[in-house]
């Protein structure tokens, strides 16, 4: 049993070391949907989130706990959602984005969105507000003091950022179901780890694996330096 694993192991760091075509395809469609997606919702995020933390209006509570409702739901739900959109009788039928790179990034901004704005919503309410009000009777656009808050929270802002993509990376329910798991197109590494597993080919589940444990390895790292940064030093 110990050879075989030692076999399998070797195997898989082979298939990764060597090039091999069908494991970095997997793994360039995993990272490609993943980072379009936290890319194209991180702006958006991080300014609903100043709003939340920031502005006064109605429903503003009920908003708030929608968004960190949206954050418990498990992500096949979330899925099954944007499958029904981009269906062809859903509303967006009509993009023809099922089974597509670009419905899988639709289904993981729809993941990815509200960790990034409630992590940033609770950056923004623990800054000093005179820090805002600061900046703005100084002049400043309101652009610019959102920005200057964001330098002040650089900590923070970074380690929802990173959670974020952690996340959406390793998720499997929403890519499977919007995806379809192609080969060479929507094949991403946590649906290609179930399919081999299934399949009983555990060399090349292997290798994806160690792919995403030490990219887990490296956030967690980020992490623990983010941190350690932002925690107050004493005299």
């Amino acid at each position: 049993m110990t050879e075989s694993w030692f076999s399998l192991i070797q195997q898989a760091f082979g298939l990764l070391f060597s090039l091999d075509p069908n494991t970095w395809s997997i793994i360039g469609v995993s990272f490609n949907v993943s980072l379009a997606a936290l890319l194209i919702t991180l702006i958006p995020s991080l300014i609903l989130g100043f709003v939340l933390a920031f502005a006064r209006f109605p429903g503003r509570w009920t908003v708030i706990n929608l968004v960190q409702t949206l954050q418990s739901i498990p992500t096949v739900v979330i899925g099954l959602l944007a499958y029904l959109l981009l269906t062809r009788m859903g509303p967006l039928g009509d993009l023809r984005w099922l089974f597509t790179q670009k419905g899988m990034i639709l289904g993981q901004m729809m993941i990815c969105a509200p960790v990034l704005i409630a992590m940033s919503q609770a950056a923004f309410t623990s800054v000093d507000r005179r820090a805002w009000e600061t900046s703005r009777t100084l002049g400043a656009s309101w652009l610019a003091s959102v920005w200057v808050l964001c330098r002040e929270l650089k900590a923070p802002l970074l380690m929802a950022i990173v959670m974020a993509f952690s996340r959406i990376v390793t998720e499997v329910g929403c890519s499977m179901m919007v995806g379809g798991n192609i080969m060479f197109v929507t094949r991403n590494i946590p649906t290609a780890i179930a399919l081999e597993t299934s399949k009983g080919d555990f060399a090349q589940a292997i290798a994806l694996g160690l792919v995403l444990l030490i990219l887990s390895l490296l956030l967690n790292f980020a992490l623990g330096t983010l941190r350690g940064r932002s925690e107050p030093r004493s005299h």
